[in-house]
């Protein structure tokens, strides 16, 4: 279980909530009101106040690296450091790159070859690669076309609920956030409602 316990951060409200395992919370809000900070802050890579447990143990018991590996950030560019596909995903672990629309393995692959889209889909292949038990979605499908929005929307949730993961899925589609939360979330620009 993910548990936010008064988290403060700059110009919101503190926060008090719980993601339950196999769980997706919706998180929208215009441009500004903090949905990425907020993100960073559960990733732990920007500072905030209050407290943030993973099944009753705190953030701060983690090192920091045990701490991101479980609690995963996508972001909504994703970020790429070496050359090739193969690179970015952990070593041994199969990826079924089909699920998400690669006809073969791309792994071979060279990052300056990829479209927008494509490193958008391999950034959620490489993140659910290493297995994370919270994933942080800012905007996953934001540079998809309807089809592979579709296509990401069902292998996510499919993996969210049969692996007992707990998501936070930002978007500023309240439609998409309809299909895919179990419960939603709206930041204010200077204040959280719920």
């Amino acid at each position: 279980m993910l548990q936010l316990i008064q988290l403060s951060l700059p110009r919101l409200a503190p926060l008090e909530l719980t993601v339950a395992p196999g769980q997706v919370l919706g998180l929208s809000g215009p441009s500004g009101s903090g949905k990425t900070r907020l993100l960073r802050a559960l990733a732990d890579l920007d500072p905030h106040g209050g407290e943030i447990c993973l099944d009753n143990t705190p953030q701060t018991a983690f090192p920091a690296h045990d701490w991101r590996r479980q609690v995963m950030l996508v972001p909504a560019e994703s970020q790429w450091w070496s050359d090739s596909v193969a690179e970015h995903f952990p070593e041994r672990r199969v990826v079924d790159w089909q699920a998400l629309g690669f006809d073969r393995d791309p792994s071979d692959w060279t990052i300056d070859r990829l479209s927008t889209g494509e490193k958008q889909r391999l950034s959620l292949l490489r993140a659910m690669a290493y297995q994370p038990r919270v994933v942080l979605l800012d905007e996953p499908t934001a540079n998809l076309d309807e089809r592979s929005r579709a296509m990401v929307e069902t292998w996510l949730l499919a993996a969210i609920r049969s692996h007992h993961k707990m998501a936070i899925w930002v978007s500023h589609d309240d439609r998409q956030l309809r299909r895919v939360a179990d419960q939603c979330l709206s930041l204010g620009p200077a204040s959280v409602s719920a």
